[in-house]
């Protein structure tokens, strides 16, 4: 099997099944020719490459899995940063294991999620058991390749057809040189071979970081326990994560002793965020979107073939084996009216679909209260995840009652479109969010800020 593109839309039936032709959202899109069959991706003997890496072994999921949520799969030892370390800082200061563990998808299905499991060196200096923070990646594309557990191993990847970095070893280090236990979710088909990563998708990425804290606990070794304070640390496609995980946690997960979350940059809302997205640097994770509601719809094959152009599907067919730096490099500043046949958008697109509609406002965030404290940030020139709809998130969950943490973070405009005002606040918030972070698996009662939403920028 050359490439996980062949794998597109690759699904287990669930209860959701048939969805009219929702997600044909932004699924406007993608459609290769050769798929492979579930019996092929669940091979374990089946060697997976992508953009001309090869994926070990560890990564074919079996073709049945557990049925309890959570349960761990399989395991092995993980080498941290093979041949190169942290500049400044060194190798990731504890010892790690690869996991596989068991989620259900947003269809109801059972899925394989892999990651990593990191048993800190330094001693746990609070009170309790020692805590847990599950760390949720920002994007890191759709390629498994791409995925964090593998960028644990190989921090930078480049063989001259893929470049992969695991830009979130620094927050992790700084979690584990805390003292903090550290579980790393690859979410739901990035890193495991037998379908393609549903990006963004509220409930797989929601189920993905909630299952990791139950994994967690199982992993040999590992010294937390079933009373171990839990918090979730994300940003961007994590933020997404994060909130959702809050969000789903009291009728989900209701045993994990979760305290909090850092909610950093999330794309609450889809619409507004592929808005966003459309024609900036990024525009690939437009694609990785159309991509992954594609993957658990495939009854939209008919509205992607009426509405995509020749090189609409060619650039969703590509990109869903690339990580980021592939999709800035190789397709920078596109427009979606550049992939239709009638030269529409995919908002355009979105807004003659009632179907779509309906489908993206079942991904949207806010419409439950998290029962946990939320720290929720977000750089206020943000436009690739625009701020607005960050910021609005932090609105609805205050008006339903929600303990918010809302921080803003002030930054001159780096560059409309560039990616700039996307990352830069996750480099200058994150000294405070993980101060927030540890706090809350200390014990430390969080306070909130929503009585002074109306003033907040």
């Amino acid at each position: 099997m050359a490439q996980h593109a062949s794998r597109l839309f690759v699904k287990r039936p669930g209860k959701h099944a048939v969805r009219t032709l929702v997600t044909a959202l932004a699924v406007a899109a993608v459609m290769p020719a050769a798929l492979a069959s579930p019996a092929e991706a669940a091979d374990q003997s089946t060697a997976v490459v992508s953009r001309g890496v090869q994926i070990p072994e560890f990564y074919n999921p079996p073709a049945t899995l557990p049925d309890a949520d959570g349960t761990l799969v399989r395991t092995e030892p993980l080498p941290l940063g093979v041949g190169l370390s942290i500049p400044g800082i060194g190798s990731l200061p504890g010892t790690a294991t690869r996991v596989m563990y068991k989620t259900t998808d947003n269809n109801g299905a059972p899925a394989a999620v892999t990651g990593a499991y990191i048993e800190p060196f330094a001693a746990w200096s609070g009170a309790g058991d020692r805590p847990l923070v599950v760390v949720a990646p920002g994007t890191m594309g759709q390629g498994d390749q791409c995925s964090a557990s593998l960028g644990l191993e190989r921090p930078i990847l480049f063989n001259g057809k893929t470049v992969s970095v695991g830009y979130e070893d620094i927050g992790i280090y700084r979690l584990l040189a805390r003292g903090v236990a550290v579980m790393v979710t690859d979410y739901v088909g990035l890193g495991a071979t037998d379908r393609l990563h549903t990006y963004v998708d509220r409930v797989d990425g929601g189920h993905a970081v909630l299952d990791a804290a139950r994994a967690a606990r199982q992993v040999p070794d590992a010294s937390v326990t079933a009373g171990s304070r839990v918090a979730l640390y994300g940003y961007s496609q994590g933020g997404g994560a994060t909130g959702s995980a809050s969000e789903l946690a009291p009728t989900y997960a209701p045993e994990i002793n979760l305290v909090g979350a850092y909610v950093g940059a999330p794309p609450a809302d889809l619409r507004a965020t592929a808005v966003g997205i459309d024609g900036s640097a990024l525009v690939a994770a437009l694609a990785w979107t159309i991509n992954g509601l594609a993957q658990s719809n495939p009854e939209l094959r008919p509205i992607l073939d009426e509405n995509l152009n020749e090189a609409g599907q060619a650039a969703l067919e590509d990109l869903s084996t690339a990580c980021v730096a592939d999709g800035i490099f190789g397709y920078p500043f596109q427009r979606s009216t550049s992939w239709t046949k009638t030269g529409e958008s995919l908002d355009d697109i979105i807004e003659r679909e009632p179907a779509v509609r309906s489908i993206i406002s079942e991904q949207k965030l806010g419409h439950v209260a998290p029962r946990i404290p939320v720290r929720l940030a977000s750089g206020t020139q943000d436009d690739i995840v625009p701020h607005e709809q960050s910021r609005q998130l932090a609105v609805d969950w205050c008006g339903r009652g929600a303990k918010v943490t809302y921080q803003a973070v002030i930054l001159p405009n780096l560059g409309d479109g560039l990616v700039t005002n996307h990352v830069t606040p996750l480099l200058v918030d994150q000294t405070a969010a993980i101060n927030w972070v540890t706090d809350r698996v200390k014990g430390v009662a969080a306070g909130s800020n929503c009585a002074t939403m109306p003033v907040q920028p």
